[in-house]
């Protein structure tokens, strides 16, 4: 029995070691991969021009989003609602969620610059926060319908799931002039 304790320990000390030596090895590739954080988003073509219809992230499942402070990329949800992209990030009310969403937490607390990159194209933006307001309800709305949220406006109301805008850098700059 002894023996069988010492080798069930091995295995799980062994995946506990490979899953950190693959986390750390990640941590500076262009993107993140579907469990791990990643570096800098460098490839893809940089868009420029008038403000994209976000419409055509209804197909999308997934976007990268890299924050530029600090510099490390994830993959997330992206949701589109009266002509505006948003980002979610649940489980925000938890400490394995805080942990987990750090992100969130940095997003919230710097200047919000990030890259998201969808379909190898790379949008500067800058993520703006949204507590309160009218566009709650069709973010909560888009949320439940795209990916099987369920009370998902009594879930960003109570704090548990925080709601970006992804703002264009220079309309931020601007409306801060005001």
């Amino acid at each position: 029995m002894k023996i069988l304790i010492q080798l069930i320990g091995l295995v799980v000390l062994l995946f506990v070691v490979a899953l950190g030596t693959i986390r750390f090895e990640h941590r500076n590739a262009d993107g993140a991969s579907i469990l791990f954080p990643g570096g800098e988003l460098v490839s893809g073509e940089l868009y420029s021009g008038p403000e994209p219809d976000w419409g055509f992230t209804d197909e999308v499942n997934t976007i990268e989003l890299q924050l530029y402070n600090p510099v490390n990329s994830r993959r997330i949800w992206i949701i589109e609602s009266a002509g505006k992209a948003y980002v979610v990030s649940g489980y925000m009310n938890s400490f394995l969620g805080r942990l987990w969403k750090e992100w969130a937490i940095q997003a919230d607390s710097g200047d919000g610059r990030a890259v998201v990159r969808i379909n190898d194209i790379r949008y500067e933006r800058r993520l703006r926060r949204i507590r309160t307001g009218p566009e709650l309800a069709g973010v909560a709305e888009k949320l439940e319908s795209k990916y099987g949220s369920t009370n998902a406006l009594a879930e960003i109301q109570s704090g548990s799931t925080w709601v970006f805008e992804l703002r264009p850098i220079e309309s931020v700059i601007f409306a801060q002039g005001d």
